[in-house]
């Protein structure tokens, strides 16, 4: 196999199973990074011969750095995948062909997702075609040191886009969803409000690199989206999803995505935002926000 995976983890019983199952199509060599798991996650996992490491959380980027770092990866390319995740047999066929034969100055290789809530492809609202920078050559890429949204950054060489899918399909219930974006938000408060005050060091690599949507978004995301009042934010962008990118042809399910994800979430997250710069009380030091990232939040950045 030429590929080694590695998969970030916690409590993820329902999806493992079936996310090794379709990575054995391409892959012998795979490593979850555990957060130290409750549930039986890691038996599983070592039942279908991944080799396992248990390390604390602290945030996606750090734990993923580490995996980097620390496994033994031995083949010349490495995959991200998430537990939920898995390929569609078309892309399982196409990394097994393409792989060997892909051109010496190709360090990464950009993979298209479809993502499916409650069952339903989310085809429209500006979620497909969503690719992602998902495969690169051992040693050629890193990922970005953020708090939300962490993308691989290439060291050197030129990207290419493979024709198949992966799909993302969480399997939990609404709760699970509702809870896991709860903390999303405060991950995605820390990204805001960091763009606003610099407290913390910026990976700004992703902006120079040759990453067109990637850095399309980052760039809209830290220059206008983070500009605007937080009191209309969140309902222009599901406006714009909604109306102007056709996230109504997503029919009932894709309103409930679109509307929870792309207005609720938003929404929740300046929520965040206004109430810990209340707390503030007007001390914008960065002594300030890392102690009350620390007291009220469990975010220890220090």
């Amino acid at each position: 196999m030429h590929v080694a995976i590695i998969i970030l983890t916690y409590n993820e019983k329902k999806h493992i199973g079936r996310c090794l199952e379709n990575l054995r199509g391409i892959s012998d060599e795979i490593y979850i990074i555990d957060a130290f798991s409750t549930d039986n996650t890691v038996e599983i996992a070592e039942s279908y011969g991944a080799k396992v490491y248990q390390h604390a959380w602290v945030n996606y980027a750090a734990q993923f750095q580490w995996g980097l770092d620390n496994c033994p990866i031995e083949a010349p390319w490495v995959m991200r995948m998430d537990a939920d995740e898995y390929l569609e047999p078309p892309l399982i066929q196409e990394i097994n062909k393409r792989l060997t034969t892909v051109p010496e100055d190709i360090s990464g290789i950009y993979i298209r997702r479809k993502v499916l809530f409650k069952d339903k492809w989310i085809r429209h609202g500006g979620f497909y075609p969503h690719t992602l920078l998902r495969i690169w050559r051992r040693g050629k890429g890193s990922i970005e040191q953020r708090w939300m949204d962490e993308h691989i950054v290439l060291s050197e060489g030129k990207t290419m886009l493979f024709k198949e899918h992966i799909v993302d399909h969480n399997l939990n219930s609404i709760h699970w969803w509702v809870n896991k974006h709860n903390n999303y938000a405060i991950r995605e408060m820390v990204d805001l409000l960091n763009i606003k005050y610099h407290f913390l060091d910026k990976d700004a690599r992703l902006l120079n690199s040759d990453d067109p949507q990637a850095k399309r978004k980052r760039f809209l995301k830290e220059k206008i989206y983070s500009s605007l009042s937080p009191s209309v934010r969140a309902s222009m962008y599901f406006f714009f999803r909604y109306i102007v990118r056709m996230g109504f042809l997503d029919g009932y399910k894709g309103f409930l995505f679109h509307f929870m994800q792309g207005f609720w979430y938003r929404l929740l997250v300046d929520i965040n935002v206004e109430e810990f710069e209340k707390k503030l009380n007007g001390d914008h030091s960065r002594k300030q926000m890392v102690d009350l990232l620390k007291r009220d939040y469990n975010i220890v950045l220090e």
